[in-house]
This record gives structure tokens, sequence and C-alpha cells, in this order.
């Protein structure tokens, strides 16, 4: 439940601050950095959903959201049109497309997504002869359910707000004695371990 979510990215900034400075600190410091997200860049995701979800953090953040909601089927179809949009070799093609088909689209598909039932049979009927472009339109009807829906929740949700927030707000009492970057760091390295 979100609770337990909560929960638990509490307990996980506990114990980033409990880390005690040996000698492989240094490369602690390295990873943290690397995982930083700029403000500028975390604004810009409220720009618009495409912004977020071509972001790998951003994308990441949006997904631990969902899951949150139980419902990431629809970032997750999303995913799986890009990936299979960028599909080389026609004998995966089919493979891929069924898969698609069988995972999100299908009646019986355990992450079925939520499509009107002219774009499912339109649909059904192109994965008979697989394209690169044959998820174009339920692809795009997903992206414009999540970009009305669930996009603006994640916009004032803890998941998007503890990133842009500026320091000393929109944390509990326990976080805001940290600095802004720290809490970033953090941020970065929860979303990355619900990824």
């Amino acid at each position: 439940s979100a609770k337990d979510m909560k929960h638990r990215l509490g307990f996980l900034l506990q114990k980033s601050d409990s880390c005690d400075y040996s000698s492989s600190q240094s490369k602690k410091e390295k990873i943290a950095s690397s995982q930083r997200v700029s403000q500028e860049e975390v604004r810009k995701w409220a720009d618009s959903l495409e912004n977020l979800i071509h972001h790998d953090r951003g994308l990441a953040a949006f997904r631990a959201f969902l899951k949150s909601e139980y419902s990431e089927e629809n970032i997750e179809f999303w995913v799986s049109c890009e990936d299979y949009k960028k599909t080389k070799s026609p004998a995966k093609l089919s493979l891929k497309a069924r898969k698609i088909y069988d995972e999100f689209i299908s009646v019986q598909a355990t992450k079925e997504v939520n499509l009107d039932s002219c774009t499912r049979e339109k649909t059904s009927h192109n994965v008979l002869e697989p394209t690169l472009s044959c998820f174009d339109e339920a692809q795009r009807k997903i992206f414009t359910l999540m970009e009305k829906d669930s996009y603006r929740r994640f916009l004032k949700s803890p998941y998007y707000l503890d990133l842009v927030s500026p320091p000393g707000t929109g944390c509990g009492p326990e976080n805001c004695k940290r600095s802004h970057t720290h809490t970033l760091d953090c941020n970065s390295n929860i979303i990355s371990q619900c990824a």
C-alpha cells in the first residue's frame, strides 16, 4: 500500500543518514553525485509528461508513483512500445508484438491497459501483420490517459514535490535539517531502488 511504501522510503532515508564515513566514502560520493538530479531538470518535468518520461530519473519517479497507485501497467505498456519501435530484426518483431499484445491488450491480459473497443480491435488486427507502428494508436491513447490523469496527480504527490520543493519545505520534521542537495541525493537513491 501507499502507506507501506512511504514507511519504506522513510526507513531508507534514515538508513542513508546513519552511514558511517569509511574509506569507501569517496566511492559513495561519486555514486551519489552521478545520481543527483538538478532542480532545473526536475522543474522541466512539470512542463510536460514527455519531459518527465524521457528522463531516466523522471521515469523512475513516475513509475514508483504509479506503483503506489497500483496503476503501473500504463507506463509499462508505453515503455514496451518504445522498446518495440527500436526492434531491427523482422523475426523478432512478430514475437515482441505478440508478447505486448498478450501482456497489455488482450482481454485476458495480466496487465490490461484501458483502451476503447475500437482501438483494441484495430491493434488486434495490426498485430496479425506487425509493423513498427502497429501499437502507435494504442500508445498515443495511453499517453493521453496518463497525461490527463496520473501525471497531474504525480505533480501534486510527494514523489515529485519532495524533489522540487526548496530547502526546509515539503519535508517531514526529521528531514528538514538536511541540505536540499542531500535530499535530492536521497530521493535519487530511492528512485533508483524503486525502479
